[in-house]
């Protein structure tokens, strides 16, 4: 039986479809209406916000806090700043991803870590003789995010950060009306946006200066399926979804690597040994044989499949999560690769998924095969291979104030 989340006293009035689902032992709100159109647009064009707070949450201290984690991460960590937030994965001896999330520093020797998966156990074997204190803060931490282009002047009327200087992955301390709360310029929306990190006492207090000053932005509640559209949207992998954890994955053919997740951009290989450095070097050497790619699934072919039934064409009502076999461009009885997860896209108007395929076919302008499933007749529409991420403004990364 799902727990709720402090903010639940406040979403639960809002969430008028009554759709729930578990995320991570929590309550979460699949869609506050019965359509989630309105809180996806919130995202694009004003703020819809979200309650996070079933991500793990964990704050890792000591004088070899940083050694640590650089140990466990294929990212450096030592390099990271005070206030300085990394989106990063880590992995096991094999190179075969555990997890990912963000790492922020808070100070000199303090981080604070956030995953998809609970990490406590992983991360405690892992301590050794290091001077190094994990402490799980999942349940005595509220999270929202705040994302869209209005979030920033929400949140500037409602605090005392100085959110024009704030950098893409930068985090700052914030004052509201008698409480304190953490603002990192993070999200899974792709967009402008911020997550917001306070402790269980304060959180309705949070929430409530939130919806108070976004009263005249147009703010909106969210749910998870909403989310789900923006973050596929933004090239975005989910754990369980896009790829599996090593550590749950039943056989080898389950894992994935940095490099066939996309995120070989994030591996530092030539630093002090860290978790899976031997394996990834070689796998670098050698090549991957899997990449994680954008598929842009062509709309006539799809109209005309379904006029041939005489049906209109069919999209799904928000994202989907399922394995969707990919063929090559001239023999169907080619499997090349598999999509993972897809959505129509609202703001690009096109049909798009990410993918998991065969390296020599992951050349963006490829052309492949989708299947596709009409009156129970498995067939193919073309669809042409691109990068991951499909939007990306510029107000996501934008400075007011240099």
């Amino acid at each position: 039986m799902p727990i709720e989340t402090p903010f639940h006293p406040r979403t639960s009035e809002h969430n008028k479809s009554l759709d729930w689902k578990d995320w991570g032992g929590y309550f979460a709100a699949n869609s506050y209406n019965v359509v989630n159109d309105f809180e996806y647009f919130a995202f694009r064009n004003s703020a819809g916000l979200v309650d996070v707070t079933p991500l793990f949450k964990y704050r890792v201290t000591g004088k070899d806090a940083a050694k640590f984690l650089t140990r466990i991460m294929v990212k450096d960590i030592n390099k990271l700043k005070i206030n300085q937030a990394t989106y990063c994965c880590w992995c096991d001896d094999r190179g075969m991803v555990v997890d990912d999330g963000t790492v922020m520093r808070f100070g000199e020797q303090e981080y604070f870590v956030t995953a998809a998966d609970p990490s406590y156990s992983w991360f405690s074997r892992l301590v050794k003789r290091l001077d190094v204190q994990i402490e799980d803060l999942t349940d005595s931490y509220g999270a929202l995010a705040l994302q869209g282009p209005t979030s920033r002047d929400i949140l500037k009327n409602m605090c005392d950060a100085d959110l024009d200087s704030l950098k893409f992955f930068w985090t700052s301390s914030a004052k509201a009306d008698g409480f304190e709360f953490k603002i990192s310029r993070t999200g899974y929306t792709g967009d402008l946006g911020y997550e917001l990190w306070v402790r269980n006492e304060d959180a309705l207090k949070l929430f409530d200066a939130i919806w108070e000053a976004g009263q005249h932005y147009n703010i909106r509640m969210a749910g998870i399926k909403a989310l789900d559209i923006a973050r596929i949207e933004a090239g975005l992998v989910m754990n369980g979804v896009d790829y599996h954890s090593s550590l749950h994955a039943l056989i080898p053919e389950q894992m994935s690597t940095p490099y066939e997740l996309g995120l070989g951009w994030m591996v530092n290989l030539e630093r002090d040994p860290f978790m899976g450095q031997r394996a990834l070097k070689e796998e670098k050497k050698n090549g991957s044989r899997w990449a994680t790619v954008g598929i842009d699934i062509n709309w006539p072919d799809l109209e005309a499949l379904y006029y041939k039934h005489g049906l209109p064409p069919h999209t799904e009502n928000g994202a989907w999560r399922r394995s969707i076999p990919i063929y090559h461009k001239q023999s169907r009885s080619k499997q090349i690769g598999y999509a993972t997860s897809g959505t129509w896209s609202p703001s690009l108007k096109k049909n798009i998924a990410l993918a998991t395929i065969e390296i020599d076919y992951a050349d963006p302008g490829t052309e492949v095969n989708f299947e596709v499933t009409v009156e129970h007749q498995r067939k193919a529409v073309r669809a042409i291979v691109g990068k991951p991420q499909f939007f990306n403004p510029k107000r996501k990364r934008s400075v007011l104030k240099k």
